[in-house]
């Protein structure tokens, strides 16, 4: 398989994992959500997780406590799927404070699946490229595969046959909402808008 196939397929089974990922969440419902409206529903979504940031200091889930989280897993290798979640992501901020939201309250998280090449200072650089608000999370394999559990995500490597080093991966292209108690709000699935992000946010974030 050439690299332009191997691309081809990661970019469709992300983006199939973003839209069916409501189904593992959610237990089955089959609301809608592109709307920009997350499923509301019980969820076993979330919890303690130990991360490096894109500054190199150690964090965990209360640093971030009495703050809503946007989390996206994602890498900074991905060809298309990642940058443009976090490019709708980035609006949807913008959108929020320009219609009167507070940028204080919500702390968006990039939590890269692929810490072996993602450090804190690639990280860094990569996220100014979206909006500067992001935090990237980086860390060891362990602290990746805890926070990970935590939050229901797949990913695993897909071989570029084509390169005996280079590799892609394959993951779940979902955003999260989780509110100031670090508890499950709602997510939001890869076709979203920005503007109806933005308008959840501003119904949702008091």
């Amino acid at each position: 398989m050439n690299r332009s196939a191997l691309i081809a397929v990661a970019v469709l089974a992300a983006l199939a994992l973003g839209l069916g990922g409501r189904y593992f969440i959610s237990g089955g419902s089959d609301d809608q959500n592109t709307s920009g409206t997350p499923v509301k529903t019980s969820a076993l979504v979330g919890g303690p997780f130990a991360m490096v940031d894109h500054d190199g200091t150690q964090v965990t889930q209360a640093d971030y406590a009495g703050r809503f989280m946007i989390v996206y897993f994602g890498y900074t290798f991905c060809p298309d799927v990642c940058p443009l979640g976090l490019q709708i992501i980035g609006e949807a901020l913008d959108m929020f404070v320009e219609k009167g939201g507070d940028l204080k309250r919500i702390a968006p998280l990039f939590v890269t699946v692929d810490p072996e090449r993602d450090t804190p200072e690639i990280l860094k650089e990569y996220l100014s490229n979206f909006h500067p608000g992001f935090r990237g999370l980086s860390g060891s394999i362990e602290q990746l595969t805890q926070t990970a559990k935590a939050y229901r995500v797949y990913y695993a490597k897909v071989k570029d046959e084509t390169s005996s080093a280079e590799y892609l991966m394959d993951h779940t292209a979902i955003t999260y909402l989780m509110g100031p108690d670090g508890g499950y709000v709602g997510h939001f699935g890869h076709n979203v808008t920005p503007e109806a992000m933005a308008e959840r946010l501003l119904k949702t974030v008091k």
